[in-house]
């Protein structure tokens, strides 16, 4: 059952909320207090038969009944087994549907399908064909409350199996992973938009104790998020790989050459998969280009010139692509297309297309990640002793630590690319043996800023 973020519903023997419905029934009230006191201390074998008359009789008292007799079920589930297990179990699939029939406010119609999806997930009572339909029939309803991380990987994990069974066709398979990518993508825009107003807070610290305690969980709920967003690109392997791709999109173009949609993801995928040498890529961004002159369709126009050494011209798409995008998020994520673009030929200009991305959305970790990138990739390009050279990685692994804070989904990457970087940078030793511990270290190459030698404790 979904609960709020950051406070619980507690429900107590002396300040408990009698809500009724329906004129009180004393029992039921009297029963409602010991049931909620001993599942309090977590007493639930105690908690049972008195919530189970409450839960029979008055089902709309008070929503302690389907707070508390989850985690009273829950437990009976577990501690059960053969017949009384399962009849549990049976009982904790009813309650959840009475949870959404008498208090639809708290318990939507994706919550209630998740929590039921997975409980026989776990039971081994849901085949893949079930889960696929009875999540996506709950997606379908209900996209704005289905944001578990993980019934979202289920949704799209089932389905890839049931292609894999050829029980369906690889599109479907596509389109899903659009629309969970993409719902993917908002839960963790929403975490990081909440992170980036409170880090600076618990930077100069000054952060309040409830705004670190949500902090804490906007940065938990985001890392989760990114690794399912993780385990879904891995899931999705080589099905979007540019030799299933293109003979994919040459069978469907014709049918499908007038669909926004289908002509945008499959430009969107082979630009993502780098399948932008074979003629396809050329015809479905110029169909592109004819039904939606977007930001996207310049991005991918620059591409193409760039590749036929038009710079100028891939240059001037690039910056056509960003002037059209109005959404600060999107614009963010087409600057930092641009800049993985253009750092083969020029580092400086992939650094401004790079801070352009950040300020447009702070939050951009994959942008603090790749220019980390950039300047360890010009470490023997800046400063004038192999100290200095080196002392570019801390710069590196700076930045590249500021990813995982700002986007916590991209913790793991970050704290991979943070190590390799500090790997490289002067040992303890070479700081002890040349002196400069403390020191600033400017940067006079194509980077600029500076870095402090790290202080010997």
């Amino acid at each position: 059952m979904k609960k709020n973020l950051f406070m619980s519903f507690f429900v107590g023997l002396y300040g408990l909320s009698l809500a009724v419905a329906q004129a009180p029934n004393q029992e039921c009230l009297t029963n409602l207090s010991i049931f909620v006191k001993s599942a309090k201390v977590k007493n639930y074998d105690a908690a049972y038969e008195p919530w189970k008359m409450v839960y029979e009789v008055c089902p709309d008292i008070n929503r302690a009944n389907y707070l508390y007799g989850e985690r009273i079920l829950k437990y009976k589930v577990e501690k059960s087994t053969g017949e009384e297990h399962d009849a549990f179990v049976v009982q904790l699939l009813e309650l959840y549907d009475k949870a959404a029939q008498y208090y639809p406010k708290y318990y939507s119609v994706a919550d209630t399908a998740i929590d039921k999806v997975l409980l026989k997930r776990s039971e081994k009572k849901i085949t893949d064909e079930e889960i696929y339909t009875q999540l996506g029939e709950a997606f379908a309803a209900d996209r704005k409350n289905f944001s578990n991380p993980q019934a979202l990987y289920l949704y799209f994990s089932s389905l890839v199996d049931l292609q894999a069974d050829g029980k369906k066709e690889v599109q479907e398979v596509f389109d899903v992973y659009d629309e969970v990518v993409a719902k993917v993508e908002e839960e963790n825009a929403a975490l990081t938009a909440q992170i980036t107003k409170l880090l600076p807070l618990e930077e100069a610290g000054t952060i309040s104790a409830k705004d670190a305690r949500r902090l804490k969980a906007y940065s938990t709920n985001s890392t989760s998020f990114g690794k399912i967003a993780a385990s879904i690109d891995s899931k999705l392997g080589a099905l979007a790989d540019c030799e299933n791709l293109i003979p994919l999109y040459e069978k469907s173009y014709e049918e499908r050459k007038t669909d926004v949609k289908w002509v945008k993801s499959a430009v969107g995928r082979m630009f993502g998969k780098e399948c932008t040498d074979d003629p396809m890529f050329k015809k479905l961004f110029e169909a592109q280009l004819a039904l939606e002159p977007s930001a996207d369709a310049y991005l991918y126009g620059g591409t193409l010139k760039q590749k036929a050494g038009d710079t100028n011209g891939a240059i001037a798409d690039f910056n056509k692509s960003v002037e059209l995008e109005t959404d600060n998020l999107k614009k963010s994520n087409i600057l930092y297309k641009i800049a993985t673009i253009v750092r083969k030929n020029s580092k400086v200009q992939a650094r401004n297309y790079l801070n352009k991305a950040i300020a447009a959305n702070p939050a951009n970790g994959r942008a603090y990640i790749l220019l980390a990138a950039l300047y360890a990739d010009s470490a023997n390009e800046c400063g004038e002793t192999q100290f200095d050279k080196r002392a570019v990685y801390w710069l590196a692994a700076k930045t590249a630590a500021r990813a995982g804070r700002v986007d916590p989904s991209l913790k793991s990457a970050a704290s991979k690319a943070v190590a390799s970087y500090e790997a490289k940078a002067p040992s303890k030793t070479d700081i002890f043996n040349s002196g400069r511990a403390g020191e600033t270290i400017n940067f006079s190459c194509w980077m600029g800023g500076s870095v402090t030698v790290p202080n010997l404790n």
